[in-house]
């Protein structure tokens, strides 16, 4: 079983959780595939992914992250011994979504809220300081133009990393990568 965790403004509509989920299904596994809508507030994100977690055996399950999903399935992982691929992760988004404070617009529709100052000290909260690493693959692009990808190779030192020169913020050869991503889950 996959559970997908979307990124920051992001929606279970994401090219990418489209293209996983449509990529199992074409092989009759849709079932395998699970990407919850986060709530904008860390914490309610959080509680939405647990309550996905409660419905599977945790040693059967995967989670794939990517960008601020990728911070949540982090902090999910470490919590809960599982299974981590994450995609061109968030590694402090109490420091990096600072200069996003003030009213947002998700992607794909949904409603506008305000990101403020609380959402900041949540994911503060929510920060791992220290990771182990076999529970990871890391996914990342070095074109990534939102994030520094050397700051997650450094974070997640030790895991299995994919290194991509080029793409972007979006992992542009995610593609390429979903039998690796399902191998690494026990699903190949």
């Amino acid at each position: 079983m996959i559970l997908y965790l979307h990124g920051f403004n992001s929606t279970p509509q994401s090219a990418k959780a489209q293209y996983f989920r449509g990529y199992l299904e074409e092989r009759g596994r849709g079932g395998e595939f699970v990407c919850p809508q986060l709530p904008h507030r860390p914490s309610l994100a959080v509680q939405a992914a647990e309550a996905e977690l409660s419905r599977f055996p945790e040693q059967q399950l995967t989670l794939v992250g990517s960008s601020l999903g990728g911070f949540y399935a982090t902090w999910l992982a470490e919590k809960h011994d599982l299974r981590a691929v994450l995609i061109n992760p968030a590694i402090d988004p109490y420091l990096g979504l600072r200069a996003y404070l003030g009213p947002q617009q998700p992607y794909h529709g949904g409603e506008r809220y305000e990101l403020t100052e609380q959402h900041l000290r949540e994911w503060q909260a929510l920060f791992v300081t220290k990771v182990r690493p076999e529970r990871y693959l890391l996914l990342v692009e070095t074109g990534d133009e939102v994030l520094d990808y050397r700051a997650a190779v450094r974070k997640y030192l030790g895991a299995k990393q994919i290194v991509v020169q080029g793409g972007d913020h979006s992992l542009a050869s995610f593609p390429d990568h979903v039998p690796l991503i399902l191998n690494f889950a026990g699903m190949a």
